[in-house]
């Protein structure tokens, strides 16, 4: 897989923040708190890198992933995507009652293809989840691995710019895993871009080439997966071990090491390079000025 310069998502200042009943009050009383899921988020992917985002449950990684989809709306900041995001999660679409192959015309439908497309797909997904014999049976009395593999064929029949996984790796057997990542991997050999969410830290150390921390809601580290993994599985390590003083150490050193990527508009790159010309100019004058007087 071969990254390529092509920049697929943007993420710039994102926030989002939700009102809650402040503790202790009656459901009648209109006074709310505010939960911050996410605080000021940013980062910038592109073609052929997977990337994993790395957090203990309650971080704010599957609320990213909404608002990268454009299923939910940041409280502040802006999204940009150079195609839709398809994100592993058609669940919601799938009616367990039914069968195998009616679940997957169903959640094909729901991801937008054409009758049509999703005729000539059934029959390559049923293959791929290896649902040969029970794709006429009811998905209720299919096992945890069989609609692991199910929802994941679905999701991934076509080709998409940019795939999004939300912890359906940490479900399934070996088998399953080594067949989703070859399936992801023509993905970036297309040059793609792949988002991996998981608190599982061999998870990610499968798929991932760069990894982004997110705790309580902030990144506090994005950069290579051993680099990270190292960080992150220290952090884990020392809390496991009610070592908490010792893990939020982890946890302050790597905010203190992490440096928030800047993210300019064309409008104010623009306006920057005119800044900087001008701050240039002005130095020169004064250093031209200083040598003629001395």
């Amino acid at each position: 897989m071969l990254q390529s310069d092509k920049v697929t998502v943007v993420v710039r200042k994102v926030s989002k923040s939700y009102d809650v009943p402040k503790k202790g009050k009656s459901n009648l009383s209109f006074k709310q708190d505010k939960f911050e899921a996410l605080r000021d988020i940013s980062f910038i992917a592109k073609s052929g890198e997977c990337i994993g985002i790395l957090g203990k449950n309650g971080s704010g990684k599957s609320t990213l992933l909404s608002i990268i989809a454009g299923n939910e709306e940041a409280t502040n900041g802006m999204v940009r995507v150079s195609a839709q995001p398809t994100l592993l999660g058609v669940s919601a679409a799938l009616q367990s009652h039914l069968t195998g192959r009616a679940n997957i015309r169903l959640g094909l439908l729901a991801m937008g293809l054409s009758p049509k497309e999703v005729k000539s797909l059934i029959e390559p997904v049923i293959e791929w989840a290896e649902l040969t014999d029970a794709a006429d049976r009811a998905m209720e009395t299919y096992s945890s691995g069989m609609k692991s593999r199910l929802k994941f064929a679905i999701a991934t029949a076509v080709n998409r710019e940019i795939l999004m996984v939300d912890e359906a790796l940490s479900t399934g057997d070996a088998t399953f895993a080594d067949k989703a990542r070859e399936r992801m991997k023509t993905f970036l050999n297309d040059a793609g871009t792949v988002f991996i969410v998981s608190h599982s830290a061999s998870t990610i150390q499968k798929h991932c080439s760069r990894v982004i921390w997110i705790h309580e809601g902030q990144v506090i580290a994005d950069g290579t997966t051993k680099r990270v993994l190292r960080k992150y599985n220290l952090w884990t390590k020392r809390t496991a071990a009610k070592n908490l003083e010792g893990a939020d150490m982890v946890i302050q050193n790597a905010i203190n090491r992490y440096s928030q990527p800047k993210i300019y508009l064309e409008s104010e790159f623009a306006k920057f390079q005119i800044e900087s010309e001008r701050f240039r100019s002005e130095y020169r004058r004064k250093e031209g000025k200083h040598r003629r007087d001395s």
